[in-house]
């Protein structure tokens, strides 16, 4: 029972509703946002343009029925006169003395006038909340007034009385025109939140020497915004209950039962999976005509069911395969790894060297291969090459190129000669358009002569007897299967007792790290010559370490292959000579 209720809580339906009512919620709420942004705009230029219309006729009657210009003269000059000492005393009896010879108690005089007739035009106007004539004072941001009609003599300004207004305001309408509609909203202590707006009284030169004066209470406007906010928020509650019904029984017949039926020949399927069941109807069955989506994933699934059966019929053969090339895989790695001399030490026999090398492919097979033997009893070949590409295409090539090498080293020719005939051999039916590059060098083990030709390959490391390893930087000459007619040059130099020789392929230098960092020549020469002395298989492992230790988990990007031998022949001088 607790189940079913918790699943049906966690239904599509259940969820499209919720869904449904927050979004209608959402979307009422901005656009009540919104609502009110314009209906508090509108009304606010309402009233700014109401006060507008009612500040300037009261500036008219102002100027020209009372002829107030005299007057409002007279108690500028009078507050103009004023220390701040004296103005400190606003409101007191002492204060009001200052401004006795305005006449303010004389009958039919001009305060007398404006006032009855500023109060006349509030009493007139409910929506206005003050109506008063004063004047901006920019130095003490202060606004000293005129006439105020207020009816209450305990909060009325007499004429020179002052209060303090924010800068913001004096400094709109002293620098506004008298065609402009010049207005402040803002929020006073005194008064609370008001809309401010009024129109300059000018004297004969053109200065402005007053301002008629309107202020329009926010509170209609904060009342008018709740009635409507309340309105309109009940009216977005009832239509959103309404289209959440309305939809909640849409959905249910059009999305949740198709689904929940395609669901359950899911379930089915699933089912007849595990218990060998051979029925691929389920899909079929179903008979959805929704047409839409719906309909078009019934047809797809009933499609996917009766295509898995075959995949399962096929996957059992998919899989032999599988295995069938693994296996090939794996025996084409045992049989290029066979090809490589892989017995170590290689000539037991011989003193007078040690030798080792490893090849470490990137994928199961490679390109690069080393190879050493020798030609007769006084001559050692040694090869080491990197052939374009990877895989099983590249140890085929390799295979290829290395046969070739060997063949023609055993004739007896030099280094230049044998990689001018395999560079003859490989460019005469070379399809593929691949090549290799060969280092390729003839030990003369009784003297340490060593006679070399580089196609295109990395440079040889040298360590000269007590010295540390060295770049030997010698000459190259094009890759070999590249180019038909290609002629290849030879160098000599002279290995002494002790000297090691080293040699690798490209995958060294440049193995990349996580962060695509390469190796790098110069990490290869530390780790060379971080125990320059010890056997030519402890110096491989040695570089090995370093670089598996630079690449860390970094996938191999490129195949690894390095070759060291160490001459210990008769030969007692050292240094190097080359021709």
């Amino acid at each position: 029972m607790k189940r079913a209720k918790e699943s049906k809580k966690h239904s599509l339906a259940q969820k499209t509703v919720q869904s449904t009512f927050l979004s209608c919620i959402a979307f009422g709420v901005v656009a009540l946002l919104v609502a009110m942004t314009v209906y508090t705009s509108s009304l606010t230029k309402q009233y700014i343009t109401m006060a507008d219309g009612i500040a300037r006729q009261a500036k008219l009657s102002a100027v020209k029925g009372v002829d107030s210009l005299p007057y409002i003269a007279q108690i500028s000059a009078v507050y103009g006169s004023l220390s701040d000492e004296d103005r400190q005393k606003v409101g007191t009896e002492e204060y009001r003395r200052f401004f006795s010879d305005a006449e303010i108690d004389k009958k039919g005089g001009p305060y007398d006038v404006l006032i009855h007739m500023l109060g006349g035009s509030l009493d007139y106007h409910e929506e206005i909340y003050d109506l008063y004539l004063a004047m901006y004072d920019e130095k003490t941001n202060s606004l000293y007034y005129f006439v105020d009609p207020d009816r209450n003599p305990e909060t009325r300004l007499m004429p020179g009385d002052w209060e303090s207004v924010p800068e913001r305001e004096v400094q709109k309408f002293l620098s506004g025109s008298e065609t402009d509609r010049i207005y402040d909203i803002g929020w006073m202590h005194k008064y609370g939140l008001l809309c401010t707006v009024g129109t300059p009284i000018k004297n004969e030169k053109g200065e402005t020497v007053a301002f008629m004066l309107a202020d329009v209470s926010m509170n209609n406007i904060l009342n008018g915004m709740k009635g409507f906010a309340w309105r309109f928020s009940c009216a977005i509650i009832l239509l959103t209950l309404l289209i959440s019904w309305l939809q909640a029984r849409r959905i249910k017949r059009r999305l949740v039962e198709p689904l929940n039926r395609i669901t359950e020949a899911s379930r089915n399927f699933a089912s007849g999976n595990d218990t060998g069941d051979e029925n691929t109807g389920h899909f079929a069955e179903l008979d959805i005509h929704t047409g839409d989506e719906l309909e078009n994933l019934a047809l797809t699934m009933a499609n996917m069911e009766h295509r898995l059966k075959e995949y399962g019929m096929n996957l059992l053969t998919i899989t032999a395969e599988k295995e069938r090339i693994s296996t090939e895989l794996s025996l084409a790695t045992k049989i290029q790894a066979s090809m490589l001399p892989h017995i170590f030490p290689p000539f037991p026999e011989r003193h007078e060297f040690d030798i080792y090398a490893v090849m470490q492919p990137a994928k199961e097979v490679g390109g690069d291969f080393y190879d050493f033997f020798l030609i007769d009893d006084d001559h050692l070949c040694l090869v080491i090459a990197d052939v374009s590409g990877k895989g099983i295409p590249a140890a085929l090539f390799m295979m290829i190129s290395k046969t070739i090498l060997q063949s023609c080293a055993m004739l007896g020719r030099s280094a230049a000669e044998i990689l001018t005939k395999t560079n003859e051999a490989l460019c005469s039916n070379n399809q593929v358009e691949m090549f290799v590059t060969v280092w390729l060098g003839i030990l003369e083990i009784s003297t340490g002569k060593l006679t070399a030709a580089n196609a295109g390959h990395e440079y040889p490391v040298i360590r000269r007897s007590g010295g540390s390893f060295e770049i030997f930087k010698d000459k190259h000459s094009f890759a070999v299967g590249g180019m038909e007619g290609t002629r290849y040059s030879e160098y000599a130099m002279q290995l002494y007792k002790g000297d090691q020789l080293f040699l690798y392929t490209d995958g060294v230098p440049e193995a990349n790290d996580a962060e695509n960092n390469m190796f790098g020549m110069q990490r290869m020469l530390d780790a060379l010559n971080q125990q320059p002395d010890v056997s030519p298989e402890e110096l491989l492992h040695q570089v090995r370490d370093a670089v598996s230790g630079f690449v860390k988990d970094a996938e191999q990007f490129d195949d690894l292959t390095m070759l060291c031998i160490d001459y210990q022949g008769s030969q007692a001088e050292s240094g190097a000579s080359e021709t």
